[in-house]
């Protein structure tokens, strides 16, 4: 089973011909070819690329020219927004862009999007009729994202990031599990799995992280490890954690069997998008 990473955010610098939207705490450019060999030296097999919102918003011009630099390397999901008419028209011209996989909706409180907004009603119902599935940022604000779920139970949802807020910078928050309740809860609907991405930025620990797996364990026997997907969220987490202990604190623990790590950092991420690396 190949590792993949199903969470990246690979981007070009800041320049005028491709400027960025708002510039955050991260290196000055982690390009297509860069990913690509921080991948490598760590054994990681391919990744699902998430055209960056806080630098690019909805353009995601940049992911489609890694993907063809890099066809069996990444799969890529696009941010849509529910405010443009246009939005159905996007969705199905992303549909025929060789290498998509999904698509992505905003829940954050900085979003201040209703769960009941006409423009997700219209981006839900077109993944289903594209088959993609769409992943969804709601950290700090799960509860409408459990609402979102709840009314679209023909939509497969991804769930980013565990669906919990997590810091940028270091330290953790002092209680950074504190909506594990409603992670667990959201579990049963059968209709969405989770990403195990970021997690490691979760820890009051330094590398390898040790406390994360106790709430993790959770999770995992909420969701069943079929329906967790691994990542990295490299480089959103570039001021916690490097790439090489975000891929090895989950390849080398002994929480997780080798059977275990197989369906974790892979096979649910090839399952939930229907692509691998193999397959390109």
């Amino acid at each position: 089973m190949p590792v993949i990473d199903s969470q990246v955010h690979v981007y070009a610098a800041n320049t005028p011909a491709r400027p960025w939207h708002s510039t955050p705490n991260w290196p000055d450019h982690v390009t297509g070819d860069e990913m690509a060999a921080a991948m490598d030296a760590v054994g990681v097999d391919g990744a699902i690329f998430i055209s960056s919102f806080s630098m690019y918003q909805y353009d995601s011009s940049y992911a489609v020219e890694v993907q063809q630099a890099h066809p069996s390397r990444f799969g890529l999901v696009k941010p849509v927004n529910p405010g443009d008419p246009a939005v159905a028209d996007v969705i199905a011209e992303w549909k025929k862009t060789p290498g998509t996989v999904g698509i992505r909706i905003m829940m954050t409180p900085e979003a201040e999007r209703d769960p009941t907004d006409p423009g997700l009603d219209v981006i839900l119902r077109e993944a289903v009729r594209h088959d993609f599935p769409v992943n969804m940022l709601s950290w700090g604000n799960i509860d409408a994202g459990i609402a979102v779920v709840d009314r679209h139970p023909d939509t497969r949802f991804i769930i980013d990031h565990l669906s919990i807020l997590q810091p940028r910078t270091p330290p953790a928050a002092p209680e950074p599990w504190a909506d594990l309740p409603k992670v667990l809860d959201l579990a049963k609907r059968p209709n969405a799995v989770i990403k195990i991405s970021g997690a490691c930025t979760l820890s009051h620990e330094p590398y390898p992280f040790p406390d994360i797996w106790d709430p993790l364990a959770r999770v995992f026997d909420a969701w069943g490890l079929d329906r967790c997907l691994w990542g990295t969220d490299w480089t959103r987490a570039f001021a916690v954690v490097n790439y090489e202990q975000a891929v090895e604190s989950f390849r080398l623990t002994d929480r997780l069997s080798d059977s275990d790590r197989k369906v974790l950092m892979g096979g649910a991420c090839a399952k939930a998008y229907d692509w691998s690396p193999t397959n390109g």
